[in-house]
């Protein structure tokens, strides 16, 4: 049985699913006190989001995988990703805020080259972003000041200039924040695997299977600058696993997204890079236990 998921194509989608205001049609600010009890989303995002709350659902999924969440914490998500709770027709309340916004809002601006940077919104990083009490204050204040700009002006390219430098300086609050939990003993290995993925998600962003096939060990160590040989003993001390492994645990991850997205086994396959939909198929029993049509079924 398929999953139900809800389509989050604009931010004013997941606000009319919460019966939360519509303040602008590329800006979504949310505040959880303020809204009546609703009911569980599994969410495919076509939009960039920031989930700020006292507390979240347990088992909340973020891609394949439960993300790790603590009280006052955040979430990030990104054009692409999936997660949240299948609707299950409990209805809950929760605290906090959700500040949403289309990848249309950053066209043409500084923070659109910048936004890569900030590498808490990847599925590499599967947990939240702590706040202390000061953060919480100066972010939801933030939230605050942008909400009043959005309930009491036009929309204009004047007050999207004005929308910009507060989403940048939210954003900076939480890279200060991630920067923090990141430790230094692990500094080394978190900075090759995030180069490593980082690469892997730009190889398919840009769609190069498509002409290249499926990236391989030899290609990611080139990119990278390493021999085959050495960026291989280096992902293997930093993960247990091989490289081949990792890419495709990746990969794999991607199908599974596209699948509950609606592509079929042969779409799938072929926007992978896969030259034949049984190559994908034995990839994708070996990987998770199941074939394509038995995890859809699930």
């Amino acid at each position: 049985m398929m999953k139900k998921i809800l389509k989050v194509d604009t931010p004013n989608d997941y606000a009319r699913f919460v019966e939360a205001p519509e303040l602008h049609p590329l800006v979504s600010i949310i505040h959880y006190d303020e809204l009546a009890p609703f009911r569980h989303s599994l969410n495919n995002y076509g939009v960039y989001g920031l989930f700020i709350q006292r507390q979240f659902p347990h088992n909340l999924s973020y891609g394949m995988k439960t993300v790790q969440t603590s009280d006052g914490s955040i979430i990030a998500v990104e054009p692409g990703q999936i997660g949240g709770l299948e609707d299950d027709g409990e209805r809950i309340s929760l605290s906090g805020w959700v500040l949403m916004w289309s990848p249309e809002l950053l066209h043409g601006s500084e923070l659109e080259r910048q936004i890569d940077r900030y590498q808490f919104f990847s599925y590499f990083f599967d947990g939240s972003l702590l706040m202390e009490p000061d953060e919480w204050l100066s972010i939801t204040q933030l939230l605050e000041q942008m909400r009043q700009e959005l309930e009491n002006n036009e929309d204009s390219p004047s007050l999207r200039t004005i929308l910009l430098a507060y989403l940048r300086l939210i954003l900076e609050y939480c890279n200060r924040i991630y920067q923090r939990q990141i430790s230094e003993e692990n500094k080394g290995s978190d900075d090759l695997l995030k180069r490593f993925h980082n690469l892997l998600q730009t190889y398919f962003r840009e769609n190069r299977q498509l002409s290249l096939g499926l990236p391989t060990v030899a290609y990611c160590a080139s990119e990278l600058a390493y021999s085959s040989r050495y960026f291989g003993d280096l992902v293997h001390k930093a993960t247990g696993g091989t490289a081949i492994g990792y890419i495709h645990n990746y990969i794999i991850n991607q199908a599974k997204s596209l699948l509950m997205q609606g592509h079929n086994i042969s779409e799938t396959s072929r926007l992978l890079g896969f030259d034949f939909p049984h190559h994908f198929t034995r990839l994708f029993k070996r990987i998770t236990g199941l074939t394509p049509s038995e995890f859809l079924g699930k």
